[in-house]
């Protein structure tokens, strides 16, 4: 069976929709466990893609975790062999990294399920074209990244002016889609102190994702089902 690699950081930040769109695909996800201390592999060999998931460090921490330098050339090493690129959330930075943007702390966090707006880039892009120019999705991240030199843009928030981007066959979502009311609540668990910190209450938040659910399925999928048919 063909297959991608799955960059994973901590353990509620799994694969979730992304996964499903992948085995509607016939596509593996052969995911390595950066959390669990597997190594980063040296190059993407003859994977058809490289996704690359959230996390709680940033991507200027790398003298902490030296493994966001080697995902970094990971990420290149896929690009560079135009394969099917995708970074959500912490990968979306690490991705705008690659690519020369600059990854910086915000000041705050933005948590919640609140308002994405597309961008004209976004009317013919392979991903986007087509959904809803305004749709909700959480958000959990209180870094934030220029646009890539040469990048489409492709949304924005309130609070972030750049929420996602494309650059050749490489994606950024700052954003997520992919998650479920469980990975939700799993993630309201083991990152209570970002919600302590955003004063967010997490039954409302897995509440929100509970509602919700059914409403973003349909863009969640669309997105990514496009994306693993690209590979």
């Amino acid at each position: 069976m063909s297959h991608i690699l799955v960059l994973q950081h901590v353990a509620p930040e799994g694969p979730g929709r992304i996964a499903t769109a992948l085995a509607a695909a016939g596509i593996e996800p052969r995911i390595v466990r950066i959390d669990q201390g597997a190594a980063v592999p040296h190059t993407v060999g003859d994977a058809r893609g490289l996704l690359v998931m959230g996390g709680p460090m940033g991507v200027y921490e790398a003298d902490r975790y030296p493994h966001l330098t080697e995902e970094i050339a990971l990420i290149r090493d896929a690009i560079a062999r135009d394969l099917p690129v995708l970074g959500i959330c912490l990968g979306s930075q690490l991705v705008a990294a690659a690519l020369g943007a600059e990854v910086r702390p915000s000041g705050r966090l933005e948590l919640g399920y609140l308002p994405v707006t597309l961008a004209d880039g976004a009317s013919d892009d392979p991903l986007f074209a087509g959904v809803s120019p305004a749709f909700t999705a959480l958000h959990w991240h209180g870094d934030v990244f220029d646009l890539p030199p040469g990048a489409v843009h492709l949304a924005s928030s309130a609070m972030t002016p750049h929420q996602a981007f494309r650059r050749g066959r490489a994606w950024g979502l700052l954003f997520h889609l992919e998650a479920d009311a469980n990975q939700v609540r799993a993630m309201s668990e083991e990152l209570a102190a970002d919600l302590a910190r955003a004063n967010a209450d997490a039954a409302k938040l897995i509440a929100a994702a509970d509602a919700l659910t059914s409403r973003l399925g349909p863009v969640a999928d669309t997105i990514f089902s496009r994306w693993a048919a690209l590979l």
